[in-house]
């Protein structure tokens, strides 16, 4: 895509820049979730390019994003004990151990998400965008309850608020009528 082409991609309803559409993303900082959206496509790119052969964005799928995620765990700093590790279970082991830094289930969900985002703001269709498959959702899923398995921390989903709409139409939080 040509810089031009990026610029109106940057500059869609999603960037966080505010102001007309005429306007240039030069003018204003990108936000640092863009800046770091822009640096993660840039690295995906790429990682792509370097494979052999070198592949097109538009020939990546699923399975790519999904050796990307497992190439990146050897830059990770998150000691993930495995299960034939004396501390696996533990939530604060006593000593080391020679168990794998990987990339943390967080940092992994973010980058999807940003990843995501930036493969429809630069032309991708959101049917074939390779970041929202579900064996990406799977892989994700797998990650995080091997790591809190690791840390001896079951992962919990937080439960959102609700609020309970009275018969008389005021909306509130869920506590009991009166």
């Amino acid at each position: 895509m040509s810089s031009k082409g990026k610029e109106v991609a940057e500059g869609s309803s999603r960037s966080s820049a505010g102001g007309g559409g005429d306007d240039h993303n030069q003018q204003q900082p990108l936000s640092r979730y863009e800046s770091q959206k822009r640096r993660d496509w840039n690295t995906f790119g790429q990682y792509l390019r370097n494979q052999r052969p070198p592949v097109a964005l538009s020939q990546c799928s699923s399975n790519h994003v999904l050796e990307f995620l497992r190439y990146l765990d050897q830059f990770g700093k998150t000691k993930v004990h495995l299960q034939g590790c004396l501390f696996f279970g533990q939530s604060e082991p006593p000593g080391p151990c020679t168990c794998p830094l990987r990339q943390a289930w967080g940092s992994l969900d973010a980058l999807i998400g940003r990843l995501r985002a930036a493969y429809e703001e630069n032309g991708g269709l959101p049917e074939t965008n390779p970041f929202a498959s579900g064996a990406i959702r799977v892989y994700l899923r797998e990650v995080r309850d091997s790591q809190a398995k690791a840390r001896g921390i079951p992962y919990k989903k937080k439960k959102k608020k609700r609020n309970v709409i009275k018969p008389n139409g005021d909306t509130s939080s869920n506590l009991p009528m009166q």
